[in-house]
């Protein structure tokens, strides 16, 4: 991907790129929707990337190629235009933010390309922003943390692209680590490693079926969890988010609660007791309750959060039926997109073979299935 990122800019503007930039997508194990509502997430940054190659340009403005898209878009820096709804949200939301954080950003010509999936929640649009902002900032000269660096891109999407994201995806892209899952705190931006097990392979399955997040009811979930940790404030005074609440105060106050609100609140609460239950898990090995809790957590978001559909479903299904597969779930904010598994390293033939046959009796299609690596956050690579 570095050579073919490379030539393209050398190619498209005849010179060579002053940096090229890698920053990874992710995977989450454990904590779906958790993130929004100040809890803990369990991700893993993964060996597929967005790509930036640039340098840097005199003129106040960017000038940028997505390669994959055969697509391009110039904007000005000083005057950011306003969101279109395009691949270009990305590279300009994130220009806005670092201008409304104070820094200024020069002007840049890039070329962009990568292989995460589009819509398949391995986060491709947060490994675009971080990609971007780790440019901007090696050409600018400006210092960020990693953590700043991925709240200016959360800041990008939340307020320029207009997804109400939490700040998982973009820190995970930040600060991955190799061999390691991250324990992350989603409200003092805690991390912690915890690593994962040798011989265990993280699998991830394609069900093909895309979303617009923007578009769909990630949103509405979002608001539905900011409205029972209203109305459970009346109740438990001093709570500002569902991580503030226990299982059983959350049980002994259901009647105050609608129907579905309480589901989705059922959901977030037992997700943090997942995530934590699974990080103890994993730094002493135990995959085995890492996979139950995978388990646990497709049913809550299948049943309570109702976020799953009929093809994540069957491909959870199908994984669990396989002889080293520990456990499955649907990863990303769901409505399609892929499931996520932990799979002995010597089942693997065996996970894509079955998993392939009975997504494509149900469907007519194959799954794409692929092995994932853990891998490095965002990181300069020439």
């Amino acid at each position: 991907m570095q050579t073919k990122v490379t030539s393209a800019f050398e190619s498209r503007f005849a010179h060579q790129p002053s940096i090229v930039v890698r920053a990874p997508g992710r995977v989450n194990l454990l904590g779906g929707h958790t993130d929004y509502n100040e809890g803990y997430v369990l991700p893993v940054a993964v060996d597929r990337a967005a790509w930036v190659a640039a340098a840097p340009l005199a003129a106040r403005e960017a000038r940028v190629r997505a390669l994959d898209l055969g697509s391009d878009a110039i904007f000005p820096l000083d005057v950011i235009p306003p969101s279109d709804g395009g691949w270009a949200d990305y590279p300009r939301g994130v220009a806005w933010a670092l201008q409304e954080r104070g820094l200024k950003p020069v002007g840049m010509e890039a070329v962009l390309t990568s292989d995460v999936p589009v819509g398949a929640g391995l986060s491709s649009s947060a490994a675009v922003e971080v990609a971007f902002a780790y440019a901007w900032q090696q050409l600018s000269g400006f210092q960020l943390d990693r953590r700043d660096l991925a709240l200016v891109c959360q800041r990008a999407e939340n307020s320029y692209v207009g997804v109400n994201c939490g700040i998982m995806d973009q820190m995970t892209s930040a600060l991955g680590i190799e061999g390691h899952a991250l324990l992350l705190d989603c409200r003092t931006l805690e991390v912690e490693p915890v690593p994962l097990p040798a011989g265990v392979a993280i699998v991830v399955a394609d069900t093909g079926v895309r979303r617009q997040l923007a578009a769909s009811e990630y949103n509405v979930r979002r608001a539905q969890c900011e409205q029972a940790a209203r109305l459970l404030s009346e109740h438990l005074p001093g709570i500002r988010a569902l991580r503030d609440v226990s299982l059983n105060d959350l049980k002994r106050l259901r009647a105050h609660l609608p129907e579905v609100i309480y589901r989705r609140a059922l959901h977030v609460v037992t997700g943090n007791i997942r995530v934590l239950h699974a990080a103890e898990a994993l730094r002493r090995g135990d995959v085995v309750t890492v996979g139950a809790l995978m388990k646990a957590c497709h049913a809550s978001l299948r049943d309570y959060y109702e976020v799953s559909s009929p093809e994540l479903d069957r491909l959870a299904e199908a994984a669990c039926e396989v002889e080293g597969c520990y456990g499955a779930r649907l990863t990303g904010a769901g409505f399609g997109g892929c499931i996520v598994a932990l799979v002995a390293v010597e089942a693997i033939p065996d996970f894509e073979a079955h998993v392939s046959a009975a997504y494509e009796a149900a469907f007519g299609r194959r799954p794409v299935v692929y092995a994932c690596r853990s891998a490095d956050g965002v990181k300069r690579v020439l």
